[in-house]
């Protein structure tokens, strides 16, 4: 049974969350014996909509999770968000990982695994319901919440791909499965 990992938080000046999801111990084999790397991978967020996932890799600890911060800040991009949850059910896929995202009432909290309760920690998610369908790997998870959040569009951005006038948007945009539009999931 794969071992627990425990997500650091840090949160420095920059006023960014900094979340170390996954701390990979990676031996190669050469003549003299193995030669130990490590793989780190971090979410950095802002807390108010502004997330970037990193993935980094050097010989020591300290320096694979400054790599993978750095990349993570690169990284970063836009999330809609509505109010304290998501606007809308959306999944994310990756490799083998796939992520069910759904908004949730308020004051439920955010119901995930490590992985994806960080990243949507690191977003400013309140209230949310997932479910990882597929591979539960830290790396092709985290990459398909991110594939997941970039799926997700705000009610101005529905108003533009749908052609309504964006006063009415709110009338006729539910925060409901889009999904199930399509047929791809039942309704629930």
């Amino acid at each position: 049974m794969p071992r627990q990992q425990k997500i650091q938080t840090s949160e420095e000046d920059s006023g960014f969350i900094e979340k170390i999801l996954h701390v990979n111990r990676v031996a190669k084999v050469v003549k003299g014996g193995r030669r130990f790397s490590f793989s780190t991978l971090v979410v950095v967020g802002d807390g108010e909509g502004r997330v970037g996932i990193g993935h980094g890799k050097a010989n020591e600890v300290p320096e694979a999770i400054r790599k993978a911060t750095e990349q993570a800040r690169k990284s970063m991009f836009e999330v809609p968000l509505a109010g304290r949850t998501l606007p809308h059910v959306v999944v994310g896929h990756f490799g083998a990982g796939r992520v069910l995202i759904r908004p949730a009432n308020p004051g439920t909290g955010v119901i995930a695994g490590p992985v994806v309760r960080a990243i949507l920690d690191a977003v400013g998610v309140h209230d949310a319901l997932t479910k990882s369908l597929g591979s539960n790997n830290p790396f092709n998870l985290s990459r398909a919440v991110g594939d997941a959040l970039h799926q997700l569009e705000s009610p101005a951005q529905y108003a533009l791909r749908t052609g309504i006038d964006p006063e009415k948007v709110f009338e006729t945009y539910q925060f409901k499965d889009r999904l199930a539009e399509s047929g791809a999931l039942p309704r629930i």
